[in-house]
């Protein structure tokens, strides 16, 4: 099957650049499929987790809001942050989710519930990313030296 470049970039660095089969995401108009020589698009992202399949398996990259470009050979994702999943520090997303649940329930007049309920979103989707790169085998880190972390 043929591949396609993707690249999955933020202010600081390029988390992936390599050739996938396929991408799966959602997209400001809803869910996406693209496949090597997709039309030419480009779209909001909202934060969520992209499903990435390569020759080696499947893995899954959690990321923040951005924009998605699409061209027939190459794909571009722009986000402020984005991680691999089987590279989140599960402890850490774990606690940052009990502590956002823990501000939720408190409610006092000094907690800023809308920074609170990000914060468990963006938790809970770097836990559901561990959990699926996990089960998938994080093929992207352990078959690519064109993953950089």
């Amino acid at each position: 099957m043929s591949e396609v470049l993707f690249e999955v970039v933020t202010p600081d660095h390029i988390v992936v650049s390599r050739p996938v089969m396929y991408i799966s995401l959602r997209g400001g108009g809803g869910d996406l499929g693209i496949l090597p020589r997709h039309t030419p698009l480009a779209t909001t992202v909202p934060a969520g987790i992209v499903r990435v399949r390569v020759a080696a398996g499947e893995d899954y990259i959690v990321v923040t809001d951005g924009f998605l470009h699409v061209m027939p050979d190459r794909v571009t994702l722009l986000v402020a942050a984005a991680e691999i999943g089987s590279l989140v520090d599960t402890d850490r997303a774990d606690y940052a989710r009990r502590r956002a649940e823990q501000r939720l329930a408190e409610r006092t007049a000094t907690i800023d519930v809308a920074r609170a309920e990000a914060a468990l979103a963006r938790a809970r989707l770097r836990l559901e990313a561990a959990e699926l790169s996990s089960r998938a085998g994080g093929v992207l880190v352990q078959s690519n030296t064109h993953v950089r972390t």
